[in-house]
C-alpha cells in the first residue's frame, strides 16, 4: 500500500513514517512534502497512492488548498493539533483525522477504518471526503454559545449558568431548565432551539425529551437493541434513554 505524507514539520513526519512502518510494514511511505506547491506537483505525476496523510497547516497555506487544485486519488487522513471547533468540522463533514501527537493505537484504527471502507477489489466503497464542504464549515464564524438564562422565579428574576444546569427536558409542550438540586425553571424556548444555542462540548441532546450536561449522567447502562440508559443527577420522572442510532455518537461525545 502505498501512501504519501503531507507534512511541513520533518520530526512529525519522520514519526508518522516508523510508526506507519511499526503498525503496517506492508505500507510504503513514497513521498513526504512539505508545501502546497510541492503536494499539487506530486498528485499531479503520482497515480498510484492509496492513501494521504496530510497536515493542515503548512508553510505555505492550508492543505485544503492542495484538494482544490487536484483531486485526490484515494482517501485522505488529516493529521491536525487538537482544535475543539476543527474536530466537530472534521466530524460533521465524515472526514477522518488523527489528533498530534500520532499514536500507534490511533493510527492503527484509522487504516483499519480505511481498509473496511474498500471492497473486495480494492475500488472506494465510499465517496471522497467533502473538502468544500470542511472548507465552509471551518471558515465559518465560531458560535458564541449560551452563557446564562434569566428564569422567572416567584416576584423576581434569577440568573443560572448554563454550567450549573443539569439537564433540560421536555414535557406537554413545556421546557424545563433543571439545577443539580432538583429544582426547575420554565424557559420559552424548545428544545431544538436550545441544542443551537448550547455548546456541544458540554451539552448533549440524548433524545426528544431531554438534554443534558455531561456533569449530570452518573452511570450508563446497556440496554437491549443497543440502546443505552442513563442514570442522571437529579433522578427525572421519566426513563432517561439513548437510542441505538446515537449510542455511538454519545459514547463519542464522553469520551473526547
Amino acid at each position: 500500500m502505498n501512501a504519501l505524507i503531507i507534512e511541513d514539520e520533518i520530526p512529525a513526519a519522520r514519526r508518522l513514517t516508523r510508526l506507519l512502518q511499526d503498525v503496517d510494514d506492508t505500507i510504503e511511505v513514497t513521498g513526504i512534502v512539505d508545501s502546497i506547491s510541492q503536494a499539487v506537483d506530486q498528485l499531479r505525476r503520482k497515480t498510484d497512492l492509496d492513501v494521504i496523510f496530510s497536515d493542515i497547516h503548512l508553510s505555505d497555506g492550508l492543505s485544503f488548498e492542495v484538494f482544490r487544485q487536484v483531486e485526490p486519488p484515494c482517501p485522505i487522513i488529516f493529521t491536525t493539533a487538537y482544535d475543539e471547533y476543527a474536530i466537530q468540522a472534521f466530524k460533521l463533514n465524515s472526514i477522518d483525522y488523527l489528533l498530534k501527537p500520532i499514536v500507534a493505537d490511533e493510527l492503527e484504527q484509522a487504516l483499519l477504518k480505511f481498509r473496511k471502507g474498500r471492497s473486495s477489489r480494492g475500488a472506494l466503497s465510499v465517496p471522497l471526503p467533502g473538502i468544500e464542504q470542511l472548507i465552509r464549515t471551518l471558515n465559518q464564524p465560531q458560535s458564541l454559545f449560551r452563557q446564562r438564562f434569566l428564569v422567572s422565579h416567584k416576584d423576581s428574576f434569577l440568573p443560572i449558568l448554563a454550567s450549573e444546569v443539569a439537564y433540560f427536558y421536555s414535557e406537554n409542550k413545556i421546557t424545563r431548565l433543571v439545577r443539580p438540586d432538583g429544582k426547575w425553571f420554565p424557559l420559552p424556548e424548545t428544545l431544538e432551539e436550545l441544542a443551537e444555542q448550547l455548546d456541544p462540548t458540554h451539552f448533549f441532546r440524548a433524545n426528544r425529551q431531554f438534554i443534558l450536561n455531561m456533569n449530570s449522567i452518573q452511570a450508563i447502562h446497556k440496554h437491549f437493541n443497543g440502546k443505552l440508559k442513563l442514570v442522571l443527577t437529579p433522578d427525572p420522572t421519566d426513563e432517561v434513554m439513548v437510542s441505538r442510532e446515537r449510542a455511538e455518537e454519545f459514547k463519542a461525545w464522553l469520551n473526547q
